[in-house]
């Protein structure tokens, strides 16, 4: 699994958002500006966002941009769907004519894995919620079991 730059936008780009919770509509300008992201590139992650229920979005001079729901209420497997659209290709799923081994007919021992491991990836992006990452690094190390660098 890769996580692309969509994907990492995407998420940068609702924890900006979640950030500002209190504050009126941002533009996708000034969260491309803030996050030093290219602006074109930001405005099209959060039309997919937008798309996806995860921010809502008003026209004109004072429009911009919020989350649709609480920051509880997002996971990490939302933003990534929405931004990258997967979160974890299994390419013989999504590309079963590509090649005959890869048919739905045809038996492969590592499809399973791909799956399975598709499973997890998607298990353990369910399980953050974007208030999650509302807290310093340090802390988020500490909740998901990771050591704290010094």
């Amino acid at each position: 699994m890769r996580i692309t730059t969509w994907a990492e936008y995407g998420v940068i780009c609702a924890l900006h958002l979640a950030r500002r919770a209190d504050a009126e509509l941002v533009s996708g300008r000034e969260i491309a500006e803030r996050e030093h992201l290219p602006p074109d590139y930001a405005e099209q992650i959060l039309l997919r966002l937008r798309r996806a229920g995860i921010v809502s979005s008003v026209r004109g001079s004072r429009g911009g941009y919020a989350l649709a729901r609480p920051a509880t209420d997002i996971t990490l497997r939302e933003i990534l769907a929405a931004s990258e659209l997967v979160t974890f290709e299994v390419h013989c799923d999504a590309h079963p004519l590509n090649h005959e081994r890869c048919a739905p007919g045809h038996d492969c021992s590592i499809r399973p894995v791909w799956q399975m491991l598709q499973r997890r990836i998607d298990d353990v992006l369910e399980g953050v919620r974007l208030a999650d990452l509302l807290v310093e690094e340090r802390a988020v190390r500490e909740q998901v079991g990771l050591p704290v660098l010094q």
